[in-house]
């Protein structure tokens, strides 16, 4: 399975392709889209987009992952991310695929261990768990390797717990029909 990971933003959105393959992980590609804050928004935001396809498009990721919005007082930084995030929802539906979202403190639980992780420990536990010899850099290309390392890691329990849920409301029908 390869999945694409994406840690949103207008002046660097990060990207992070892995494959998981009998329960091992690989990177395959990781980096960053990096814009100029002196270019206008929306020649930004198509750049994203453009570059974002052509990813898709040269490593046919079965899953794409983007991270949650989250702001914490910087409301003009949360809009421009949001921006960015609408420009990438977009790409995937051009390109077929349902984004999964996580959200940081998911992310840091699943890669570290422990959901206020540094930067630092992220990225040691991603050069470790894809056998890297050296950490990611930038901050963003790591992220969203975590994001895709997260979901290869949640993935088969959110698909049991969707299996079981489908399951008890099957049974639940039984024993309570509509009439």
């Amino acid at each position: 399975m390869v999945i694409l990971g994406i840690d949103p933003g207008t002046a660097s959105t990060g990207f992070g392709i892995i494959i998981k393959n009998l329960g091992k992980l690989e990177a395959k590609s990781y980096g960053i889209i990096r814009t100029s804050p002196q270019e206008e928004l929306s020649k930004r935001l198509k750049r994203i987009y453009l570059e974002i396809k052509k990813i898709i498009s040269d490593y046919r990721p079965d899953e794409l992952v983007i991270e949650e919005l989250f702001f914490n007082t910087n409301l003009k930084t949360a809009l421009a991310v949001g921006q960015a995030r609408g420009v990438l929802f977009l790409a995937a539906a051009d390109s077929d695929l349902t984004p999964v979202e996580y959200s940081p403190l998911q992310v840091k639980q699943a890669v570290a261990g422990y959901g206020r992780a540094s930067k630092d420990q992220i990225q040691f536990m991603v050069k470790s768990l894809l056998n890297l010899s050296e950490a990611p850099k930038p901050d963003d290309a790591a992220d969203a390797l975590a994001l895709a390392i997260c979901h290869a890691h949640s993935r088969g329990f959110n698909e049991k717990i969707k299996e079981d849920c489908r399951e008890v409301s099957t049974s639940e029908k039984r024993r309570f029909p509509v009439v």
